[in-house]
């Protein structure tokens, strides 16, 4: 009887061990959070402050990003007249947009305008404004023409500041002010409607970042 029941228990026991480390990696699990002070990291603080409301822009957007993030928002891809949602649902683009506007920036008015300038760099048949400054691939042609362009080593941890914008082949996030045991910053960013966190220590596991920016 000894003999049977050893093996199921080993058995049960590793299969525990797996789900446990796949609910790690996957973020269901919390990882632990550092900061900058950690690491001995200046945090970077912008020179502008474009909304004059004394915070500077790249704090602007942080804590702009965490407010929006702080209400919930459902992961649902729907148009709308007003561009910005207007209701309860969101998707990756609307963390940044939310993010952008509470340091004064309207992202949508700035990446319509662009395009209108520069239609050519966009490879648009019809503008849309309502729409437009919320696709991935829209924002990665703005933000190369717009912002301050970085590095896309994550191994580069000082180069990473919360508030920066990340930009994946088919996804879009802002750095978190957070980073894990090695240093790499977390990503604010809404994925799927399955995300248990909108925090999540991401980027070392990603191999198809694009992007990496910061408003200037």
């Amino acid at each position: 009887m000894k003999k049977i029941i050893i093996p199921i228990i080993i058995f049960i026991i590793i299969i525990l061990v797996v789900i446990i480390y796949l609910l790690y990696i996957f973020n269901y699990i919390p990882h632990k959070k550092y900061t900058n002070a950690d690491f001995n990291i200046e945090t970077y603080k912008s020179n502008i402050d474009f909304d004059n409301d004394g915070i500077d822009d790249q704090t602007d957007v942080l804590d702009g990003v965490k407010n929006y993030v702080a209400r919930n928002p459902k992961y649902k891809s729907k148009y709308y007249e007003t561009g910005y949602p207007n209701d309860e649902y969101g998707v990756c683009t609307d963390v940044v947009a939310f993010g952008l506007n509470n340091a004064g920036y309207d992202l949508m008015t700035l990446v319509n305008e662009d395009i209108k300038n520069n239609i050519d760099s966009y490879n648009i048949e019809v503008i849309d404004k309502n729409i437009d400054f919320r696709r991935v691939k829209n924002l990665k042609i703005y933000f190369e023409r717009n912002a301050i362009s970085l590095t896309t080593d994550v191994s580069k941890i000082e180069e990473w500041q919360g508030g920066d914008i990340i930009i994946f082949e088919n996804h879009i996030g802002v750095i978190s002010d957070s980073r894990n045991k090695n240093g790499v910053p977390f990503v604010i960013h809404h994925a799927n409607p399955f995300q248990k966190y909108y925090e999540e220590d991401i980027l070392e596991t990603r191999n198809d970042i694009v992007g990496h920016y910061r408003i200037s």
